[in-house]
């Protein structure tokens, strides 16, 4: 395809960009877990005009648009007051929780550079649900993973491990408020603790709760401390296009001060162009995320954010409450927000995954963790617009589960699973790879309609393994 050699009248572009919407999900119609946080249409147009209205600008040179500097220091400092940080704290607005997380852990590398410079194979300690992003910050920035188990009943970061795999070469400790799959709170009172004894820094991601949490207090709920009140945390993650509702991408990284920030900006006068200082991965950055965050808050304030959350609590409840009546499913852990995990002992969830597509229902698969007690489990972010729709949910969700139950699980994974040795270090070429996705119906970019049978392997093989599978699909079809 070329740029077309004649512009498009402008309803004739418009009508095609409508028609790409055919294939998307929708967003409003309560039938959706997840990646989309819309609370209503007041909200969304208050959003959409400040992000339009600062859309052109860009924080690239805070001296061309104060403006924008303005807009951040604003959201800021009510994001150092809402995690109940002192006047030290600064921080940062990003384009999403992994560019956050990311500039969190490059500057926790530099600073061991700085003032560790005999360490040359910096390792971070991640609790086994700590999110995926933590993986790809370290594997852009050279640093080893250490993983330590959680416990197998609340599924909150196992402290005695953390302590056990702390070593001279730990640059940084990472815990979650709360995890994304099972919506616990680590203990991060006494991981702090242990961060202070050693002083390693510790990060906590908040990206996608810390923002709620503190409304969830508000309501009754004895929420522990996770923010700046726990000594020990020196940085925290929190997104504010989850569940502040602002438009993608938008997020903050703060720090404990000045000081440990530093590590996180970027300078270079090695070359023959204009200064470039950048505190953020981004160089040029729209404003419009920016605007949209700043409305956003001021629009909903603590008011408007803590009645969504009383709804959102209320629905929460509902759900665990429903599933806890079913014999064949069980929530993981207790949750502490509106995410959970919900898994089965006697059923495929990866059938009940695909069941509840098939009614328009779109919940989220989550694969078993190898050696360890994390079985393969279906996700559900609870969202605003799912409010109403719960008892409806509920129904359909039992209907599912007596359907999955007559299915018979796929023999594919057990085929493959033999055909290929289990280890990490497996390698295998891209033929061997697309015979397999043929087996499972995978021709071109077509996925097919069910994905347990995907699932189900996918959830047999050792991760870096499924990692290479996944890899090769996604650099074939884009």
């Amino acid at each position: 395809m070329k740029i077309p050699d004649k512009g498009l009248e402008e309803n004739a572009l418009f009508q095609r960009l409508e028609s790409f919407h055919e294939k998307d999900l929708e967003m409003r119609d309560g039938k959706m877990f997840g990646h989309a946080f819309l609370v209503n249409d007041s909200v969304r147009k208050v959003v959409e005009k400040a992000y339009t209205m600062y859309l052109w600008k860009n924080a690239l040179d805070p001296t061309l648009f104060p403006s924008l500097l303005q807009l951040e220091n604003e959201v800021v400092a009510m994001s150092r007051a809402h995690l109940r940080g002192d006047d030290d704290v600064v921080g940062n607005f990003t384009s999403g929780g992994t560019e956050s997380i990311l500039l969190a852990v490059k500057a926790m590398r530099d600073k061991a550079r700085s003032e560790r410079p005999e360490i040359t194979e910096p390792e971070m300690i991640l609790p086994v649900t700590a999110h995926a992003a933590f993986h790809k910050a370290a594997h852009y920035f050279c640093i080893k993973t250490v993983l330590t188990p959680v416990d197998p009943e609340t599924f909150k970061a196992d402290v005695s491990a953390i302590k056990k795999a702390i070593s001279s070469n730990t640059v940084l400790i990472v815990a979650s408020a709360p995890s994304y799959a099972h919506g616990v709170i680590d203990p991060i009172g006494e991981i702090g603790e242990l961060a202070l004894e050693d002083d390693i820094p510790l990060h906590i991601d908040g990206c996608i709760g810390a923002f709620l949490l503190p409304y969830y207090r508000q309501l009754g709920v004895d929420v522990p401390d996770f923010d700046f009140t726990v000594p020990g945390v020196t940085s925290i993650s929190m997104d504010f296009h989850k569940y502040s509702f602002a438009a993608k991408g938008a997020s903050v990284i703060l720090y404990r001060n000045k000081k440990l920030r530093r590590y996180q900006i970027f300078s270079c006068s090695d070359w023959t162009g204009y200064t470039v200082l950048n505190p953020t991965v981004q160089s040029s950055r729209s404003g419009g995320p920016l605007a949209g965050t700043w409305a956003v808050l001021k629009f909903l304030g603590n008011d408007g954010y803590l009645e969504v959350v009383r709804k959102l609590k209320g629905a929460t409840d509902k759900v665990i409450e429903g599933i806890n009546e079913m014999d064949d499913l069980y929530v993981l852990g207790k949750p502490e927000m509106c995410l959970l995990g919900i898994g089965s002992e006697t059923v495929n969830v990866f059938h009940i995954v695909d069941e509840m597509k098939e009614r328009g229902w779109h919940i989220q698969a989550q694969l078993g963790l190898a050696n360890t007690i994390h079985r393969e489990n279906f996700h559900l972010t609870i969202l605003p617009s799912n409010i109403d729709r719960i008892d409806e949910w509920l129904g359909d969700l039992r209907e599912c589960v007596e359907i999955a139950k007559t299915r018979e699980p796929g023999k594919l994974a057990e085929q493959i699973s033999a055909l290929l040795p289990q280890t990490d270090t497996v390698e295998i070429d891209d033929d061997d790879i697309w015979n397999l996705f043929k087996l499972v119906g995978i021709e071109g970019d077509a996925l097919p309609g069910r994905m347990a049978e995907i699932n189900e392997i996918l959830n047999a093989l050792p991760p870096k393994l499924a990692d290479t599978l996944l890899v090769a699909y996604l650099n074939e079809v884009s």
